[in-house]
């Protein structure tokens, strides 16, 4: 396609979009997948069940023990396989609905793909442009959708989520216009979804913003870039709000049990529960439910060959692989995204914690527990983001590289096979058992909500009420300001043990109080009097935030049983340093100890399995090979 027809393409999708923008409201408020309903005193009710300041999460015991009692003439309307974004999303939507839920996850809460993420809330700006040049209303309607979803994610853990300005280069002017055509189309039809407008920026301006991008490259001259906005969000730690915050709300949830084997009702062959084991324990028992959701992300298929070994696989692996740099790599508060490198992939450099994250390769891969990044792919992004910064890239500055699995679906009811896509699907190929799987971190919610529908339709279960999950917020996030972090940085302070067992003050510093409260929301000043009446207000690793106390707290509060649930998904050390999480482990797991009562064997096999844990992490130390190119 020529140039002139494409920007003529896009001018004439224009008048579409701005009809569909009108009428936006009435497409998702007519797609029930989207509508929710708010009945007033069941949310209100709700709320001030997750918000109470006395509540505490059911110990580890109490769940379990929960659990084992859910026999044969007592069941769960709801068992769900796999702690994700969407297990555990499916988990809230239920136990909202007034319905009787279980949870259990073989690993820990976000441990697999929704802690491997992008970190970005995507809006779905590349299904806007497929919409246009392929005249396609379904991927406008993923657009609206995603958009949707976007802003309510936003809305409900503020704490964790934010909008991030998002710069696009430019290298000739047929490419300024037809990005700020196509982002202005985007305004447009996010409307009252949008989070602030996009906009032009010469290339003086857009150095200014991001003083790494190159203004010259290969034999082109940046002629500026366009500014659009998505967001943003710590993966793990919403999904383990998700986790929680169901628990407070009723829901059964157990991190680190794996099930083994799916029970069936002997006459009639439907799934009715599971044969659970405690991987803490090693003890065995079962649990009954009127359904079973699975929800176990790349592993979906494992499942599904419970219920039927000749089952054909609908998951198709691929492998997302992210490096970490320091942050002198990108400005705070502006991300860099090329939408077309020499071969196809979309590049980005973004903000994250303090640090630079960049990536993503999209290729092929084999689904294992721990997935590693290959050294040719790190070098690809070094590589390609080397193309547009005036910076040497160097393979030593990676602080910590990781590969995500994306499990991608087919629909196994399609008739053919080109229904691989990023949207999600709901079946119920076995009575009793409703996958749901494939889909984005963005649309988790939504996804939770066709989960819960289906499975209401299964087992025709009687909820008390539809779903409330569009206005509920995750646990720490209502009444969060971005300004809390204040209280914590005048009332409180960080009483430090030094190597001499002695315990001094120390200042509650800005940047440890703006910590604690973007991870923590309203919840931070729980972590802050822990830090300052147990003298725990050290921290974990030089140049970070993370304070001692953060790991009592999640060991009390978040179901943290062990020491890389905490490097990796409490707080996000082994992502934005794995050498400086190889460095904090000792005093994590001497934390841990205290609280869970280890002794001398259980400390050293949680050293080794962090240990092996961090050896996935491609840093510049687990490099597998240097070839010169970015030393």
């Amino acid at each position: 396609m020529s140039s002139a027809t494409r920007i003529r393409r896009l001018g004439a999708a224009t008048a579409a979009a701005i009809a569909a923008a009108a009428g936006g409201t009435a497409i998702i408020l007519n797609n029930p997948s989207l509508a929710g309903s708010d009945r007033g005193p069941t949310l209100d009710v709700v709320r001030r069940k997750i918000n109470d300041v006395n509540v505490v999460v059911p110990s580890r015991a109490v769940q379990e023990s929960a659990l084992t009692s859910a026999g044969s003439a007592n069941p769960l309307d709801i068992l769900v396989i796999g702690g994700g974004a969407t297990g555990s999303g499916v988990a809230l939507d239920a136990v909202t609905r007034g319905l009787r839920v279980g949870l259990v996850e073989r690993e820990d809460f976000s441990s697999g793909t929704s802690s491997r993420s992008t970190k970005l809330i995507h809006g779905g700006v590349r299904y806007l442009e497929k919409a246009v040049f392929n005249l396609d209303y379904g991927q406008l309607r993923l657009v609206f959708h995603a958009l949707e979803e976007r802003k309510q994610m936003i809305d409900n853990a503020p704490h964790l989520c934010h909008a991030l300005p998002c710069m696009t280069p430019c290298f000739d002017w047929f490419e300024v216009v037809y990005f700020w055509m196509g982002l202005k189309m985007y305004d447009l039809v996010a409307g009252r979804r949008l989070l602030h407008l996009s906009r032009y920026y010469s290339t003086q301006e857009s150095t200014e913003l991001f003083p790494t991008l190159a203004k010259k490259g290969k034999d082109r001259n940046l002629k500026g870039t366009v500014v659009y906005y998505d967001g943003q969000m710590n993966d793990s730690r919403v999904n383990v709000g998700l986790a929680v915050t169901a628990a407070l709300a009723g829901a059964t949830v157990l991190n680190h049990a794996e099930v083994v084997s799916l029970i069936k009702d002997e006459s009639s062959q439907r799934v009715i529960g599971a044969r659970i084991r405690n991987n803490i324990s090693g003890k065995e028992f079962d649990t009954y439910a009127k359904v079973v959701v699975n929800a176990a992300g790349p592993f979906c298929d494992s499942v599904r060959k419970l219920a039927d070994k000749s089952v054909q696989p609908m998951i198709c692996p691929s492998s997302g692989v992210h490096i970490v740099l320091p942050d002198y790599y990108s400005p705070e508060g502006m991300g860099l995204i090329v939408p077309k490198t020499k071969d196809g992939r979309v590049v980005f450099m973004l903000p994250w914690l303090g640090r630079t994250v960049a990536g993503t390769t999209d290729s092929d891969t084999v689904i294992t527990l721990l997935p590693e990044p290959h050294e040719d792919e790190i070098e690809f992004i070094l590589d390609a983001i080397s193309d547009y910064l005036n910076v040497k890239v160097r393979r030593t500055d990676v602080l910590s590289a990781w590969s995500g699995i994306r499990p991608l679906a087919t629909d196994p009811s399609a008739k053919n096979t080109e229904s691989i896509s990023r949207d999600h699907v709901v079946c119920e190929e076995y009575p009793g058992l409703v996958t749901i799987t494939g889909g984005k971190w963005t649309t988790y919610r939504s996804m939770a909500e066709d989960a819960v529908n289906a499975a209401i339709k299964s087992g025709k279960l009687s909820p008390t009420n539809e779903c409330i999950t569009q206005n509920l917020r995750l646990i720490g996030g209502d009444g969060w300001e971005p300004s809390s972090f204040t209280v914590l940085a005048q009332q409180y302070v960080r009483m430090k043990r030094t190597y001499g067992g002695k315990v001094v003050p120390g200042v509650m510093d800005t940047t440890a109080a703006k910590h604690l409260s973007h991870a923590y929301g309203t919840l931070a000043e729980r972590v802050a009097a822990i830090a300052q009446d147990e003298g725990l207000g050290k921290r974990l690793a030089h140049g970070y935030p993370f304070l001692e106390a953060e790991v009592a707290y999640c060991a009390r509060n978040e179901y943290c049983e062990s020491a890389v649930d905490f490097i990796a998904r409490r707080s996000r050390l082994a992502f934005l340093d794995t050498d400086a999480a190889q460095r904090a482990l000792p005093r994590i797991i001497e934390i841990l100890t205290a609280e869970h009562g280890w002794d001398k064997s259980r400390q050293k096999h949680e050293l080794q399995k962090a240990k092996e844990f961090l050896a996935s992490f491609k840093s510049a130390k687990n490099a597998q090979f240097h070839d010169g190119k970015h030393q």
